[in-house]
Formats: structure tokens, C-alpha cells, sequence
């Protein structure tokens, strides 16, 4: 049975076969993007949807020359749904069977707008409530903690965006070629950043596996790769981590640093100079400080530097395999996939997944989900 790291090494695969076919892959959302003369963006996700999502918004920002929000199903039910008729509203959830995502779907359609959904299985729940359902590419999946679907969410937005962008006369046939080139240079660095992390994780053993909590700081587009890594290490290793913004995190949160907190940085290539200088300050007070940087050749131990010759924003598909097989690794080392007996009666309680996912093929029901 397939694990983690056995969809980390697919992702690589899965994606550059999406580059290859980004024009049929995204052709539905694109023609509905342009029939529906849409200015501005609405993805509803939660959880590994909403953090690919984050990874992708400022390369859609940038070449659909629009604005996206980025808002949890739960938000969007509850307190914030004033979206506009020039609003192109998108309910993602992988499995397609999601409860919360399926209300958002169904509050899209009660305020009689389309219902859009984006999903890896179209033979899942949302078949029933989306008026246009498009399958965004990720293939089958069946770990509870998703690994390829977020790489491949956060590349069928850029790539849709991309098509989008060109078809709008936006961007031209060649500069269309020339970022997809730069695409197909991620998915390189990104297995390169799966044989680097081995390394890493040899010489910061120690650390890595004594972890008691965790910290996970960037800016710009890795913004959603600080998230996604979070949510990695909370759910899988079992310890509190929160993501921030690297200049806010030196606002408050790191007063609480002693000697034995974990904090990872990303420096995907802007504020360089200013997220060296707070990865500096950080380890004068914890030698658990790690910087993963394309910017910053060295040898030290405590830093990850994979020469990722690419735009800012394409850059957590090369980075978010640092954070996934982190998680998979110490968790897989630490025996923690059991958790507390009491979850599974709050699972019992608090259902997020409609009744049809337990007859679903592609349910989850693998070890590390226990």
C-alpha cells in the first residue's frame, strides 16, 4: 500500500504530465472564466486545498491581473459570501465528498450562481450539487494526508491562470511557453528538493525527531507553503505549529522562543536579505532554527539551499516536498501514526465527510490514517 512518500515521488511525474496537457487539463474553467467575463476570483478550501490554493494566488494575481480570495467553506457559509456577479466562486475539495465544501457549493447555487466545483474524483458527492464540475488533475490518492493533491491544486491554478492569461490576450503564445518552461523547471527542482531533504534530515536527525513544537515563517506565495507545512506537522507529529508571516512573527510570537523551539523559514528569493537577518537572530536564541533558501548557498547544516533559478511564485512546488516528507519521516520514525482513542470518538461526533465516502474507492484506509 502506497504511503506519503509514495505520492511525493508521483507528484513529480503527475505534474509535468499536466504541464504537457495544460490546455485540455484546464480548458472547462477557462472557458467559463472567459464566457463569464469575470474580474475577480472566490476559491472556497479548507485544510490542503486552501493552502495550495495560497501557494498558487500570486502567480494567478499576477497573470490574470484580477483579485483572489482565498476563504475556508466554514467563513464562507457563516460570515462572508457577498460575492458579485463578476465573481468567479470555486468550491475545491479533493475527495469531493467534504460536508463543508458541499454547503458552500450549495450556498453558490441558493444565491443563483453557478455552482463550480474542483475535484480529483467526479464520481464523488459533488457530482450532485455542482452545476459544472471539472477534475483538476490529481489522479488517485488514498493517504490521509494528502501530499500530490496539493502540488497538483497549486499547478492546475497556475496553469489555468496561464491559459486564461493567453486567451485574454493577456500574456503572448511565446511568454505563455516561456513560464511553462519555468514550470517544467520546478517539477526538476522539485525531485531535486526530495534528495536534498534526505540529506537534511540525516544531519538535523537530532532535532527534527525531538521536536516538541514548531514555528513555520515566509512571505509572499510561501505564504501557503508555511501553512501547508504546518498543518503537515500538527496533524502527522503531533506537535503545536503555527505559521506566520516572517516579519509578524518577530512581532509577538517570538517572545515565546527558548532554546528548545523549532522554527523553519522559507526564503523563496524576495525580502532575502531581511529573512537571512531574522534567521540569524533566531538562532541566537534556538540552534533549532532552519532556513530551506534558493538565495543562499552554504554548507551549514541548519540550512536547505536548492538552486531553484525561478520566479518567487512558482516556487512552493519546489518546496512543499520539505514540509511532506518531514512530516511522513519523523512520524513514520516516531511510530505516531495512532492517535489518542478519544479522536476517533470526536470523528464519530463531528462527521466532515458525507455518508457516500465510506462506499468510495478511493476512501482513505491505509496505516498512517489510524
Amino acid at each position: 500500500m502506497k504511503n506519503m512518500l509514495d505520492y511525493v515521488a508521483e507528484s513529480n511525474d503527475v505534474m509535468k504530465k499536466n504541464i504537457e496537457n495544460s490546455s485540455n487539463l484546464t480548458k472547462t474553467l477557462v472557458e467559463e472564466y472567459i464566457s463569464g467575463n469575470y474580474k475577480n476570483i472566490w476559491i472556497i478550501a479548507s485544510g490542503s486545498s486552501s493552502n495550495a490554493a495560497n501557494c498558487s494566488k500570486n502567480f494567478i494575481q499576477k497573470y490574470l491581473e484580477c483579485d483572489v480570495k482565498v476563504i475556508t467553506p466554514f467563513s464562507f457559509e457563516y460570515c462572508e459570501n457577498n460575492f458579485k456577479k463578476e465573481d468567479l466562486v470555486i468550491c475545491v475539495s479533493q475527495s469531493g465528498y467534504s460536508t463543508n465544501t458541499i454547503n458552500a457549493l450549495q450556498l453558490v447555487k441558493n444565491k443563483g450562481k453557478k455552482a463550480i466545483g474542483l475535484t480529483g474524483d467526479l464520481n464523488s458527492d459533488f457530482k450532485n450539487y455542482a452545476d459544472l464540475l471539472i477534475d483538476y488533475g490529481v489522479g488517485i490518492e488514498t493517504v490521509a494526508y494528502v501530499t500530490k493533491g496539493v502540488s497538483t491544486l497549486a499547478l492546475f491554478f497556475m496553469l489555468f491562470s496561464l491559459e486564461a492569461a493567453n486567451s485574454l490576450g493577456k500574456i503572448t503564445n511565446e511568454e505563455k511557453e516561456n513560464i511553462k518552461l519555468e514550470l517544467k523547471k520546478a517539477t526538476k527542482y522539485q525531485k531535486e528538493m526530495q534528495i536534498k531533504f534526505k540529506e537534511f534530515y540525516s544531519k538535523n536527525y537530532k532535532y527534527l525527531t525531538s521536536m516538541k513544537n514548531a514555528y513555520v515563517c515566509s512571505c509572499g506565495s510561501n505564504i501557503g507553503t508555511a501553512m501547508e507545512g504546518a498543518l503537515k506537522i500538527g496533524e502527522t507529529i503531533q506537535i503545536p505549529t503555527s505559521y506566520y508571516e516572517i516579519e509578524e512573527y518577530i512581532h509577538g510570537p517570538n517572545l515565546q522562543l527558548t532554546p528548545n523551539y523549532t522554527v523553519f523559514i522559507i526564503d523563496g528569493g524576495i525580502g532575502s536579505n531581511r529573512i537571512k537577518e531574522i534567521f540569524d537572530g533566531t538562532r541566537l536564541v534556538t540552534d533549532r532554527c532552519f532556513l530551506i533558501s534558493n538565495t543562499l548557498e552554504s554548507n551549514d547544516n541548519n540550512i536547505l539551499y536548492l538552486p531553484a533559478k525561478i520566479s518567487e511564485e512558482i516556487t512552493p512546488l519546489c518546496y512543499l516536498p520539505f514540509f511532506q516528507m518531514l512530516a511522513f519521516m519523523v512520524t513514520d520514525e516516531l511510530n505516531l501514526w495512532k492517535k489518542h482513542p478519544l479522536q476517533e470518538l470526536m470523528e464519530q461526533k463531528v462527521i466532515s465527510k458525507s455518508e457516500n465516502y465510506i462506499k468510495s474507492p478511493l476512501k482513505i484506509d491505509d496505516p498512517e490514517s489510524k
